[in-house]
């Protein structure tokens, strides 16, 4: 079975999903997913955007998550990356966090290497990924008539809960963020130890 072709921007849903983005701690994948995290957040203190580190999003999520029980928190990935390390979704399963959301941003290619098509554009299919790790809620965005049940779907369903958004193809939100890895983890840490 063909999978429809993605009609939404990247660019324009996450604003939609996380309408008061100040009330979370958002850890992001690398590069694009990192630039429209900064983009919702103005590149807040409430932002760990990962460099260089392919595939640790998601286990850096869980253990925030983890360690700050009482605070929200939601993980910023694309397809690529969450594929480096798909096996961290089992252990999100086990440890089954109360205050966990994983969106993954799903372009279907590689754009940081040249825009190469990724797996999600054949066959693999993260949701049943997802849900056979054992996530307690698992949805698929696909058409921008769903927004409102996905942003419901992120404060409502059970945590875990892990949101795979199919996007379009094209580029992620304009936005410069620090690049400072110093900066950008005091600031952070700052923002953890406030909400906690």
């Amino acid at each position: 079975m063909s999978k429809p072709t993605p009609t939404l921007d990247r660019r324009e849903i996450l604003s939609v999903l996380f309408p008061d983005p100040d009330d979370y701690l958002f850890i992001t994948g690398l590069a694009g997913s990192a630039r429209d995290g900064a983009g919702l957040t103005s590149d807040g203190d409430n932002l760990y955007t990962m460099a260089g580190t392919m595939g640790a999003a998601v286990p850096m999520g869980l253990g925030v998550a983890l360690s700050a029980p009482d605070s929200k928190v939601a993980v910023i990935t694309g397809d690529g990356e969450l594929l480096m390390n798909i096996g961290s979704l089992a252990s999100v399963a086990t440890m089954a966090p109360g205050n966990l959301s994983i969106v993954c941003i799903d372009n279907g290619c590689h754009g940081e290497t040249g825009g190469q098509t990724g797996h999600t554009s054949n066959r693999t299919n993260l949701a049943m990924m997802a849900e056979g790790a054992g996530l307690a809620s698992v949805m698929v965005l696909e058409t921008g008539d769903q927004l409102g049940a996905a942003a419901k779907f992120l404060t409502d369903a059970p945590s875990p809960r892990f949101l795979q958004v199919r996007v379009t193809d094209g580029p992620p939100t304009d936005f410069k963020r620090n690049m400072n890895p110093a900066q950008c983890r005091t600031r952070f840490r700052n923002a953890y130890l406030r909400a906690r």
